[in-house]
């Protein structure tokens, strides 16, 4: 088994989650300026400004989720529903998506073009997330007699003390890695702008469909968790619009076709 007896706070009250959740929103906008200067069709402005709309959208509706899936404690605490010690990485995503596509039909950003460009991105930030989400004893799973079981032995961790888990951060991390090659594989080579964003919702929903059946929680609908629900409804839009769409196209073709973003 492999232990860890780091200490989920990284001095004062501030916790090492909290600053791996800022170090991804930094990562995710470092991403995006990244893509701008390598698209003339992509200003800094236009990042700057989906930055300003999507951060405190995703932070809003990600702990609205957060709060709807542990109301059996709010409705009991309602002075704590309102902070950021809970988090969800579906609101995160989605609440920033729907902020920036509000955004956008009162400018002249392609959402569709953006979401493209910056899905990779949003899986680096997942990734630091999730390594936050390791220090922090969160999101752990169920109990593990394999090897590569972790144990918590920090009193300040939010896992079970002494317990073997499974590493799910760890193995989310992993599949997120290789979700991040999928996406780089694919760019340019999907049709119509929006299909890559839409690719990666659906293999980050087969993904939590999956690993939540292994990680602890509370059911939320029919025996399956909150995450699991939202899952299976973002997968079936997700697979009804590629089949629907979606469509390969040559790489010549890639240069083709740039749209104005800005």
């Amino acid at each position: 088994m492999i232990e860890i007896n780091i200490s989920p706070i990284a001095f004062l009250n501030v916790r090492w989650y909290g600053i791996m959740v800022a170090l991804a929103i930094v990562a995710l906008i470092l991403w995006a300026l990244w893509q701008a200067r390598r698209e003339v069709t992509v200003s800094y402005d236009t990042v700057f400004m989906t930055a300003i709309v999507g951060i405190p959208s995703g932070i809003i509706i990600s702990r609205l989720l957060h709060v709807i899936d542990r109301w059996g404690y709010y409705i009991h605490h309602p002075g704590e529903i309102v902070g950021g010690s809970g988090l969800t990485i579906y609101g995160a995503v989605l609440g920033a998506a729907l902020g920036i596509w509000v955004y956008s039909r009162f400018s002249r950003l392609n959402f569709t073009y953006y979401a493209d460009l910056i899905a990779p991105g949003i899986i680096l930030a997942q990734i630091i997330g999730r390594v936050g989400c390791t220090l922090n004893g969160c999101c752990y799973g169920t109990v593990c007699d394999l090897p590569w079981g972790i144990v918590y032995t920090n009193p300040e961790s939010l896992a079970p003390l002494g317990i073997a888990v499974h590493p799910t951060q760890i193995y989310e991390i992993i599949y997120l890695l290789i979700m991040f090659g999928v996406l780089l594989g694919l760019k340019g080579r999907l049709k119509p702008d929006g299909s890559i964003f839409l690719v990666y919702l659906g293999l980050y929903s087969v993904w939590r469909l999956g690993i939540d059946f292994l990680r602890e929680g509370t059911p939320f609908l029919f025996g399956l968790h909150q995450a699991q629900v939202i899952a299976i409804v973002v997968l079936l839009i997700a697979i009804a619009w590629l089949v629907l769409r979606a469509r390969w196209v040559k790489v010549k073709e890639v240069s083709e076709g740039n749209k104005e973003v800005e």
